[in-house]
């Protein structure tokens, strides 16, 4: 009798504990991020705050509670801006359990590579700013998206500011592109091409031997063909060392203006007075301070959890794009949530939907800290890459400054080419182009 009880009393402690092995605690999901970084190689200098800036923002979501209770997880790979080594990068994270799937590359040379990949991993390539100007076309790149910009638009927002000085002729003036010579520093060409038929200028090609440490041959053509314009097209250490090539040929710096990737603080910085006059084009307007700065620093640096050491580089350009891309990334994830269920950590292809249908209003932009920074910006199934706006920042010698309107590319030019260039490339590929009707 008194084994029969003890066997009911064990049956009934293994009856429980079976019922709570089969019902554990419900915990919160986590979604798994990416992030493919450059802190080491030539283009460290932008790489280190660019990097710094991704990983706060998520930091920053992490500590007001995730979205909808999900928090990030992510995980950085060095890929010292080597295309061998981003690609081995792509590979190790695209499989990670509850990962989102979308990598912002950091590379236009990386995009190159992993973007023939991304449709047969279904993973998507967010680039903004950067990549391949064509992958704005949705009906051919489906799983790349250029957010906000390309070099295509930059370009154009460019020449636009120079037409303005220029009484709107620049006819018969030489603009000459000084160039990293990479598929990066190429980029800009085709619009350029197209822009000077249109505008009747001179276009001069000078490309730069990477990393860009030895750039007299260039600036001696510069000082030899007298251009009236400068574009510079670089990043890294070869933005100071041509700045610097400028001041020493005596080409006024003010009739330079450098990409968003050559147009950071640290670029700068150290030359100070002698880089005064230096322009650089801001994809929208992130050379402008915000709440979501106060934000990062207040739940993120001031407890100690910052990523940089100092917090010096926040509020800087490149740390202001890193945190703009991940809340794009972000965003993506918190409007793929409202279609296939609040609270849960996305699949690759649910954050490829929500990509496609970001709509970030003027007042959602408010309450994200990003309102004075970026426009509002909406994709689509065609249009992956929603509005593209920029600003001019002049360097006075210690600071950037914002000293133009907002400029928008002419799509006049820019539509065509996307589509002439998408479909080249559908073509060559053999991919099929998708009807967005």
């Amino acid at each position: 009798m008194r084994f029969k009880t003890i066997a009911l009393a064990a049956a009934s402690l293994a009856t429980g504990l079976t019922t709570m092995l089969a019902a554990p605690v419900a915990q919160a999901e986590e979604q798994f991020m990416p992030l493919l970084v450059y802190r080491t190689g030539q283009f460290a200098p932008l790489g280190i705050p660019w990097a710094d800036g991704k990983a706060d923002y998520l930091k920053l979501v992490n500590a007001k509670g995730g979205i909808n209770g999900v928090k990030f997880t992510f995980d950085e790979c060095e890929t010292a801006y080597d295309t061998g080594k981003g690609v081995e990068c792509y590979e190790r994270m695209k499989n990670q359990p509850n990962g989102s799937g979308t990598f912002d590359t950091q590379s236009t040379g990386i995009t190159f590579a992993v973007s023939d990949k991304a449709p047969g991993d279904k993973k998507t390539i967010v680039t903004p700013g950067y990549g391949l100007s064509q992958s704005a076309d949705g009906r051919v790149f489906e799983w790349n998206f250029p957010l906000l910009g390309n070099y295509w638009t930059a370009a154009d927002s460019m020449i636009q500011d120079i037409l303005k000085k220029e009484n709107g002729n620049i006819k018969g003036k030489k603009i000459a592109l000084v160039y990293h010579d990479s598929p990066y520093g190429k980029e800009p060409i085709p619009l350029l091409q197209k822009r000077a038929e249109k505008d009747g200028f001179e276009l001069l090609l000078l490309p730069v031997t990477p990393p860009g440490v030895e750039q007299k041959s260039t600036w001696l053509q510069v000082r030899q063909q007298k251009p009236d314009y400068v574009l510079l097209w670089s990043a890294g250490v070869m933005t100071p060392t041509a700045v610097r090539e400028a001041q020493a040929t005596g080409y006024p710096r003010d009739k330079v203006y450098g990409i968003w990737w050559a147009g950071s603080e640290h670029d700068v910085r150290d030359i100070g007075a002698g880089a005064k006059g230096y322009n650089t084009i801001t994809i929208h307007n992130t050379a402008e301070h915000d709440k979501v700065h106060e934000e990062v620093k207040a739940l993120v640096y001031d407890k100690g959890q910052g990523s940089s050491k100092d917090g010096k580089s926040v509020g800087t350009l490149a740390h202001t794009r890193g945190m703009m891309i991940s809340m794009l990334q972000v965003e993506a994830i918190r409007t793929a949530q409202e279609k296939y269920g609040k609270g849960k950590a996305m699949t690759s292809e649910q954050v490829r939907w929500g990509l496609e249908n970001l709509n970030l209003t003027e007042e959602r932009l408010k309450e994200l800290g990003f309102g004075h920074i970026l426009r509002p910006v909406k994709t689509s199934c065609e249009n992956h890459l929603g509005t593209d706006w920029a600003r001019i920042a002049q360097w006075d010698g210690s600071k950037f400054n914002v000293v133009s309107d907002w400029y928008q590319a002419d799509k006049s030019l820019i539509d065509p080419l996307v589509k002439e260039f998408g479909e080249k490339y559908a073509k060559e590929k053999n991919i099929q182009v998708r009807s967005c009707d």
